[in-house]
């Protein structure tokens, strides 16, 4: 995808992007994550910010990097991305026990890694975040997805099950980090067909 695309759902505006055209966005992206990340149960603030935007050119330069941007009568209100994990990959690294190489083993395409969700308090329940996800991951050339979710983050964890997740084992990302829950969801044919059926 080397443009931006756009169309409306429900009222809302959604903008895929890849690495060529997502730059420009870092303070959008900023923004958002500033404040969906200031409540409970991360407690983000200014120094966690900012070294999430430090990774912004790392995270650009993946292969497959996909953005997507939601607005609501030209603000924005939500945001996600991801992009595949390289082989090989850390993703996998600081499980809290032992994950079977059927999880952990990776080879070119297997796997789109999805960084970041959110959506701006007033706007949530509505049904932002599955087409977020479905923008995203639309279309992709990967046999699965993964994303990391905290424990405590009961109403992700109850969404990204409901979108076919599964829990493989918890990892610590970090040394000083939390402990997080590692879902997969094995993406299917119509998934993988791309954007018409959106």
């Amino acid at each position: 995808m080397t443009a931006t695309e756009r169309e409306s759902l429900d009222g809302l505006v959604l903008a895929v992007y890849d690495n060529t055209t997502a730059p420009e966005l870092l303070e959008t992206v900023r923004n958002l994550y500033a404040e969906v990340y200031a409540e409970p149960p991360y407690c983000d603030g200014p120094a966690e910010v900012e070294a999430f935007a430090s990774r912004w050119p790392r995270r650009l330069a993946q292969a497959h990097f996909r953005l997507v941007i939601a607005d609501d009568a030209d603000e924005p209100i939500a945001f996600t991305f991801g992009h595949q994990l390289a082989v090989p990959t850390r993703w996998w690294d600081g499980a809290v026990e032992p994950l079977p190489d059927s999880v952990t083993t990776e080879h070119d395409g297997r796997t789109f890694a999805i960084i970041e969700m959110g959506v701006r308090q007033p706007h949530r329940r509505r049904g932002v975040a599955a087409q977020l996800h479905a923008h995203l991951t639309a279309g992709l050339p990967h046999e699965r997805t993964t994303l990391l979710v905290h424990p405590e983050a009961d109403a992700p964890r109850r969404a990204y099950t409901s979108w076919g997740y599964r829990s493989v084992g918890l990892i610590r990302p970090y040394a000083d980090g939390p402990i997080l829950d590692a879902m997969i969801k094995t993406l299917n044919e119509t998934e993988r067909r791309g954007r018409s059926e959106i």
